[in-house]
């Protein structure tokens, strides 16, 4: 065997002890992203799209990155999942159109007012109930509507900007165009009510779930799932001049 047959062979056998050691992450991860997902959803196929996207992490991973190989992969099998999801997108249009519809509303109110929008004004102007207004927050939740800088074409299709990015697979401004919409979401999410930014730090940047959440705040799982959903909406609403830019 060569010097350049050993150095592959060493490698694959190192990528095959991240891969064991790191197993456990892609359930961890898998079930994370379920807290947000219908019953619809199948969590092994997350786990298999996730472990492809760990076998991946631990072949393209060197030493020379600044991130520990934890946190790489833990990217790679987050975007990993969620291009499983984006391509068996179960999510109605409707769905999407009925979130679009009161973010609008929501930003209407708030530019008019200059305070948070009122939840029973929201559903005045929309002529709905409460309990379908709580609906779409729910939906909001659950479903893929993340992106707060994706175009509004209409075909449902959405990605996920409140994910970390992988900047190595980035152009130069992609990078740049990155980076700003990262300042102007972290400013929209400090201009959320204490309540919403507390259940959006307890859920992304601690990575509880819905319930955990609940337990924290002394509320309900649906309430929390509400409140979630409202801040994913007023978030929308608030990064619509980041979008039409």
């Amino acid at each position: 065997m060569n010097v350049a047959s050993e150095y592959l062979q060493l490698q694959r056998e190192d990528a095959d002890q991240l891969v064991r050691r790191h197993a456990p992450l892609v359930r961890r991860i898998a079930y994370h992203l379920m807290g947000r997902l219908p019953p619809s959803v199948d969590v092994g196929d997350l786990v298999q799209a996730g472990m492809i996207g760990l076998l991946e992490a631990a072949r393209n991973f060197t030493t020379d990155r600044a991130a520990s190989f934890e946190t790489y992969a833990g990217i790679r099998i987050r975007g990993a999942m969620l291009d499983e999801l984006r391509r068996t997108d179960w999510t109605p249009r409707s769905v999407h159109r009925k979130v679009r519809e009161v973010a609008e509303v929501v930003r209407q109110i708030e530019n008019e007012t200059g305070a948070d929008a009122d939840s029973a004004e929201v559903m005045k102007r929309l002529g709905i109930t409460a309990e379908e207004y709580h609906q779409v927050l729910a939906d909001a939740t659950s479903a893929r509507l993340l992106s707060l800088t994706a175009p509004d074409d209409g075909d449902g299709g959405e990605g996920n900007a409140l994910d970390v990015a992988d900047n190595d697979s980035l152009g130069p401004q992609d990078s740049i165009e990155q980076d700003g919409l990262r300042e102007a979401l972290a400013e929209a999410i400090s201009t959320l009510p204490k309540r919403e930014q507390l259940v959006m730090s307890l859920y992304y940047e601690q990575e509880l779930n819905l319930k955990e959440i609940g337990l924290v705040l002394g509320v309900t799982e649906s309430r929390v799932c509400q409140i979630h959903g409202q801040a994913l909406i007023r978030l929308r609403a608030r990064m619509g001049d980041w979008r039409d830019g």
